[in-house]
């Protein structure tokens, strides 16, 4: 009898692009009122799990990237491509579309 063996797979991100996992926004409830998935807003918080190398700029030299992984960052709403992968939902994104930095 054969088994299978699952691994994990892991992304590279190609060029400036990100790879960011979405952190889920803290839920508040004022006056009782539950608000449902539907309704609530998309995360503009998440967390860079994997990096590419940065771009490559019109002169050939290549232009590192400004983030690196485990930084908390911020996005714009409508920012990245949402993939499902390993059981997980995440973003791949432009370092163009990132924000900001989160020092905390």
């Amino acid at each position: 009898m054969a088994t299978a063996t699952m691994t994990k797979t892991k992304i590279r991100p190609l060029g400036d692009r990100v790879l960011v996992k979405p952190l889920d926004a803290k839920e508040q409830i004022k006056g009782g009122i539950i608000i449902p998935d539907t309704a609530k807003e998309k995360p503009q918080e998440g967390e860079v799990v994997s990096c590419g190398k940065g771009k490559v700029a019109e002169d050939g030299k290549l232009v590192p990237m400004d983030v690196k992984t485990g930084d908390k960052i911020l996005f714009g709403k409508y920012s990245g491509t949402e993939i499902k992968f390993d059981d997980g939902e995440y973003l791949i994104m432009h370092q163009d579309d990132i924000l900001g930095v989160l020092d905390r």
